[in-house]
């Protein structure tokens, strides 16, 4: 799951080096902890957060086929 979310991030933005996620669990769920430069954050996030809502969307889709359960948080 790191490794999609950190492909993802990456093929969006201008600086794919300053993406880093990071993972832990909490309550059950896994937290994945999104980190891209501050001047590729606008397109992480989207107009209206939409890019960001797709991925969080496509992210719990992919955890639910392996029965898990999974966040994001874009961290600035």
């Amino acid at each position: 799951m790191k490794e999609l979310l950190t492909y993802i991030a990456q093929s969006l933005v201008d600086n794919p080096d300053a993406v880093s996620v990071t993972e832990h669990e909490s309550e059950g769920e896994t937290v994945l902890e999104l980190r891209v430069a501050p001047e590729d954050m606008g397109k992480v996030i989207g107009r209206q957060g939409r890019i960001a809502k797709e991925i969080r969307t496509l992210m719990r889709s992919v955890a639910q086929r392996s029965n898990k359960r999974v966040s994001v948080e874009i961290l600035d």
